[in-house]
């Protein structure tokens, strides 16, 4: 564990001459200081499936960092992570001991005294409590997005973030690639003029869910799986037993996730909210198409200065300005300005990315620009932060504010209804909307804060 110490107010990056400072920096007293510089960082990682997986992988291979417990409500998935780890420690220390724990509840990880920080990749709905949680236990959070269930969760996961004074990263690992990153500062430093509008594309919105009953095996808790959520059936398209390979489409479905306008749009509204500055705000009217019912696109969500910013089908972000177009996806960049294409590369044929990007930032992006927070890692990212006691790249103000975008055009789907918003208030204006829709309820004994 690491022991306490103070840190000063900011994280600068390594090339600290040019680099911007985090977006919504806080002074130092804000901050909780548990970190010194080469001490490891002991991780607990709760909810283990394909997704922690994944960033396990990544922060079980660093140097500075120690997993030492795992939490999953599902036996075999549990199990499995905890001798993933074992195994790792053994061939890499010739560790014996089995000094990985494993937990059905994450309550029980959380009441460890030598975690700094877990790993939440559940279940979206599961996402605000198990963070406030985490934060009133003193933990740094890594939390996947989408962020969470609902603006007034997104809200309360902020307010528990500053109180308890933690380092949030929303796992948005967009923010940390690099053609997002050029992306961005193009469009800062008007490579393509004024923005006038933007088209996200990304899948539909969530939908009830009306799967049939399925018989159970022994292994899983159920009744802990939901949570929160309410009570249903079982049914494996929710929770696949076993050590399942792919995403589980719980995302689907309205009571734990929202479709693919939350677990999509959580990159990509999130590079939209990037690119016109607006990571501490949001847009001012949101207005659903003519056939919200059955529509899987057509919402439109539109910000105080006019930019217009479309729910499309398909995947990526488009930028139109005055001057010229921006298209960015992963591995992905089109850049024109007036009618000539200066970067263009993810098709066949085109120049490898590293070089596109190299050749637009040596033209648009020198010396006098202005620049964006950069980070090359996303997890090395949060671990630096939890060491300098700084906000990373994704800081759940960020997310929140993403996620939040999200909830609004689902909100649009779901409502049929132009919505007025003031994204300060985070309340709906001028007689629209219903200030029940920014929550969710909650089952049985759950409750949020």
């Amino acid at each position: 564990m690491i022991p306490e110490t103070r840190f000063s107010r900011r994280r600068f990056l390594a090339a600290a001459s040019t680099a911007v400072a985090a977006p919504l920096i806080l002074p130092a007293h804000v901050w909780a200081t548990p970190v010194k510089p080469n001490d490891k960082i002991a991780l607990g990682f709760i909810g283990v499936g394909i997704q922690n997986r994944g960033l396990l992988n990544g922060f079980i291979n660093r140097d500075d960092t120690q997993v030492v417990a795992v939490c999953d409500v599902d036996t075999s998935r549990r199990v499995d992570t905890k001798g993933r780890v074992d195994r790792h420690y053994f061939k890499r220390d010739g560790a014996t001991d089995n000094a990985c724990a494993a937990y059905n509840a994450f309550e029980e990880l959380l009441a460890r005294k030598d975690i700094d920080a877990v790993v939440v990749a559940t279940p979206d709905h599961w996402h605000a409590l198990i963070t406030i949680a985490a934060a009133k236990a003193k933990k740094d959070i890594y939390c996947e997005k989408p962020l969470c269930q609902s603006i007034h969760e997104a809200r309360a996961m902020v307010n528990a973030v500053r109180k308890h004074k933690r380092v949030f990263q929303t796992g948005s690992m967009q923010r940390s690639a690099r053609e997002f990153r050029v992306a961005v500062e193009l469009i800062r430093n008007g490579v393509i003029g004024a923005v006038k509008k933007v088209d996200v594309a990304v899948g539909g919105p969530g939908v009830p869910c009306d799967l049939p009953e399925e018989p159970m095996e022994p292994g899983l808790d159920w009744d802990r799986w939901l949570g929160p959520a309410p009570m249903r059936p079982y049914n494996s398209i929710l929770s696949p037993r076993g050590i399942n390979s792919h995403f589980p489409m719980w995302r689907a479905y309205r009571e734990y996730g929202g479709g693919m306008v939350t677990d999509w749009g959580a990159h990509h509204f999130d590079i939209a909210q990037w690119g016109l500055d607006a990571d501490s705000g949001g847009p001012v009217e949101i207005i659903p198409p003519a056939d919200w019912q059955k529509a899987q696109s057509g919402v439109k969500i539109r910000y105080a200065n006019g930019v217009e910013v479309t729910h499309q089908s398909g995947n990526g972000v488009t930028f139109h300005g005055q001057g010229g177009e921006l298209y960015i996806n992963r591995g992905r960049i089109s850049v024109k300005v007036g009618d000539t294409v200066k970067g263009k590369a993810g098709d066949k044929g085109d120049a490898p990315l590293k070089d596109t990007l190299d050749r637009l930032e040596a033209e648009f992006l020198g010396a006098g620009k202005r620049q964006v927070y950069r980070s090359a890692n996303h997890l090395g990212d949060f671990l630096n932060a939890m060491r300098q006691r700084s906000q990373p790249i994704c800081d759940v103000e960020v997310g929140a504010r993403s996620v939040s975008v999200c909830h609004l055009v689902n909100l649009a789907y779901y409502h049929g209804q132009t919505l007025k918003w003031d994204a300060k208030a985070e309340q709906f204006t001028g007689g629209t909307g219903n200030k029940a829709w920014l929550d969710v309820s909650y089952r049985g004994p759950w409750k949020l804060g």
